[in-house]
């Protein structure tokens, strides 16, 4: 199911909830991804400063991917 993110917040919470999900601990979740458990527990919160690419790192390891739809391409 696709989830519309628009806030930091949006992003810190499917991490969250797709985390817990999964039965991980935030250490652990921090081990398999390469990052830190402050990190983790920085994005879970909607930090808005967070690294992209630890970020996307992060989602990946949740097995959630991220689609940009350009202006153009919506409604195709």
């Amino acid at each position: 199911m696709a989830t519309q993110v628009r806030t930091s917040a949006d992003i810190g919470a499917l991490v969250r909830t797709t985390r817990k999900e999964q039965n991980l601990r935030q250490d652990e979740l921090a081990g398999v991804s390469g990052v830190g458990v402050r990190f983790i527990v920085d994005l879970e919160a909607g930090k808005p400063t967070a690294q992209v690419g630890k970020v996307l790192q992060v989602l990946r390891m949740l097995g959630c991917s991220v689609d940009i739809i350009a202006p153009g391409e919506r409604g195709r």
